[in-house]
């Protein structure tokens, strides 16, 4: 398979799951050790395509960033609530992010533990869908302060490959009595500054590979940036009417399932 052809298929991929209670790293994870793609050749580019799923937030809730970006400056109250509550929910993710730096690196390189991950992360949600009254919290401003950082703690299992941010946060705000659409909103927002500064944090990392074009090559990066961007634009808005109306039950059967299929494909 070329690159380029490559680089559409990882980019549907990471725009498909992004946002999904599913693991996009996982999902990028088994596809280079199921499909015998070079990780390390493709690394640089997974990196990249997240910041286009980012934009696709970015451009699906303009107005609502725009707003709050107006009402801080007016220093109307709810605008400063919610950035408050992103800002929140974004430190413990970023020190402990960078505390354990080294060792979330060397779970990537683990299958297995992704494929286990998404059976486990399944059970959950099923068991939190059953148990978990729906929530009276409806608008991020309208958050305590003490939620935020709740899921902000809760976001950071995510760093374990196969738990899933989104599917962590999502939960995570239902768990301490968000509704369901907040939730999801939540974590799209809160996907943001997160992934950005994983995506800063990475690209220092590998700037040489960067500078010397070693890896996929600027070409199919650019391609999996669109691809990925135009996939997660249509992916967040369906994903919302499905939480709305069948919860999260048929995302954790689809985790147990692709879990299970995944461990029965590595130990062939």
């Amino acid at each position: 398979m070329n690159d380029l052809l490559t680089a559409v298929l990882l980019g549907i991929v990471e725009g498909v799951t992004e946002f999904l209670p599913v693991s996009s790293t996982g999902h990028l994870i088994l596809a280079s050790a199921l499909l015998g793609y070079d990780e390390a050749h493709w690394r640089l580019f997974n990196i990249v395509i997240q910041l286009g799923a980012i934009l696709a937030v970015a451009v699906l809730y303009w107005r609502t960033f725009w707003t709050v970006l107006t009402g801080l400056f007016a220093r109307e109250a709810g605008a400063v609530r919610f950035v408050r509550n992103l800002l929140i929910a974004f430190i413990p993710a970023a020190v402990i992010g960078l505390a354990l730096k080294d060792q979330i690196e060397a779970l990537l390189l683990q299958p297995r533990v992704v494929a286990v991950a998404l059976i486990v992360g399944g059970i959950a949600i099923l068991v939190i869908e059953r148990l978990v009254k729906p929530g009276t919290t409806r608008g991020i401003a309208d958050m305590p302060a003490r939620t935020a950082l709740g899921v902000g703690f809760i976001q950071c299992l995510a760093m374990i490959p196969g738990v899933s941010r989104s599917g962590a946060t999502i939960l995570g705000a239902l768990s301490l009595g968000v509704e369901r659409r907040t939730a999801a909103e939540f974590s799209f927002f809160l996907a943001i500054p997160t992934m950005l500064g994983a995506s800063v944090v990475e690209l220092g990392g590998h700037h040489r590979e960067l500078m010397t074009g070693q890896g996929a090559g600027l070409g199919a990066i650019a391609v999996g940036f669109v691809v990925s961007f135009v996939v997660a634009l249509l992916v967040v808005r369906w994903f919302v009417g499905i939480v709305g109306r069948h919860g999260f039950a048929p995302f954790a059967w689809y985790r147990i399932v692709a879990g299970a299929l995944a461990l029965l494909l590595l130990t062939q």
